[in-house]
């Protein structure tokens, strides 16, 4: 915490977010030009993966505001939250609101349905995923068009989630954006705040941090070398 800012965001959540924005981007364009270029596009299924992998290993090890423990609350306090919100009377939260929480868990997920599916993959040209070998030929053809039917989920996801970040940031004055970029947010914007601030000990951990990034790393090489 410095002045009247508290760190939220450490390092690894603020580089995770801004890398899998970069590389979901230029997955779609490579994906769009087609030709030499998928092979781009197979490495961005791949960084997705470990992305993923690395978030989901930081959820359970990282800092305290980026601990899947911390911001994935019960169904009933997401609907009362939910209801509050309908009434444009929702309380502000430090970290993920209980919505937000589990618009995480989705996107991981469906991340993990998209970039998986891309393993299996097969354009029928000369672009196959490092997997379909696996698979049969008529299954591979399928698991090719719920990949692409995914990615049209994947857009519709996308589109919610700058929607709700501008009716945070717009309307309900609420720094995401600058807190996603700086790591801060304002100490008195909570209005949980004695609930949220369990810990203002988010030091980034570099070392534990590169190592479940190896570990991330690893596994997706491990896993396309199957």
């Amino acid at each position: 915490m410095s002045g009247n800012h508290i760190r939220v965001w450490d390092i690894f959540v603020r580089l995770f977010h801004w890398l899998l924005v970069a590389v979901i981007g230029f997955a779609w364009w490579t994906g769009e030009q087609g030709g030499d270029w998928m092979e781009w596009h197979k490495r961005c299924g791949y960084a997705v993966l470990g992305l993923v992998i690395f978030r989901v290993l930081w959820g359970f090890a990282g800092t305290t505001y980026a601990r899947f423990s911390h911001f994935l609350y019960s169904p009933k306090a997401t609907l009362t939250y939910l209801a509050a919100m309908l009434k444009g009377r929702e309380p502000l939260y430090l970290s993920h609101n209980p919505l937000g929480g589990w618009a995480v868990v989705v996107l991981l997920l469906w991340c993990t349905l998209q970039a998986g599916t891309g393993l299996f993959a097969n354009d029928d040209i000369f672009t196959e995923g490092p997997l379909v070998h696996l698979v049969g030929y008529d299954l591979s053809i399928e698991i090719t068009r719920w990949h692409k039917l995914l990615f049209d989920g994947l857009l519709i996801i996308v589109a919610v989630h700058i929607a709700a970040v501008l009716y945070h940031q717009l309307l309900r004055k609420e720094p995401l954006l600058q807190g996603m970029l700086t790591g801060n947010k304002p100490a008195g914007h909570s209005h949980h705040q004695a609930a949220d601030r369990v810990s203002v000990a988010v030091s980034a951990g570099w070392l534990k941090g590169l190592v479940l990034a190896a570990i991330a790393a690893a596994s997706v090489w491990g896993l396309i070398s199957l």
